[in-house]
């Protein structure tokens, strides 16, 4: 099963293509939300899961609610994909921290160090030029995508 996992933003995105049978991350970027809604129905991707914002009781300001808007116009065009009869998996960021660190207190390092212990560790996941890992060139926000694609294909897309 091939997910696409999308860790959203109010003007840009970052997607992960997540083989789940594989347990390996196939493709990824950080593009402009236009662009992330075209490849939110992609024919090789089976399923989708969507970062979900969630309320702590904290005022959030406006690029809070422009990435809900984003999180719906995605969950829109997975839908009006040819065939798909279900809604995108919707992982709330939280969950992410406590499948990958067991802390809901974790943070953005420490999901990125998890991710790359699950791979064997730093030289192994991301290597060097002349001997790729399969994490080799991830950066930024595609962490959180991955972070996401491994929390939904291991808990139930």
């Amino acid at each position: 099963m091939i997910l696409l996992a999308i860790d959203p933003g109010p003007e840009e995105s970052a997607w992960v293509e997540y083989d789940a049978a594989e347990r390996r991350p196939l493709r990824w970027a950080k593009e402009e939300n236009v662009l992330v809604s075209h490849h939110a129905h992609v024919s090789t991707v089976d399923a989708c899961a969507i970062e979900m914002i969630a309320s702590y009781g904290m005022a959030v300001g406006q690029e809070t609610f422009d990435t809900c808007v984003w999180v719906g116009r995605f969950v829109e065009r997975w839908m009006d994909g040819p065939g798909i009869a279900y809604a995108p998996r919707l992982v709330y960021r939280r969950e992410v921290k406590l499948h990958l660190c067991g802390d809901s207190r974790a943070k953005d390092p420490n999901i990125r160090q998890a991710l790359i212990d699950r791979f064997g560790g730093k030289e192994q996941a991301i290597g060097r030029k002349a001997t790729p890992g399969p994490l080799y060139g991830m950066t930024g926000d595609c962490w959180s995508a991955l972070g996401v694609a491994i929390t939904a294909a291991e808990t139930g897309v």
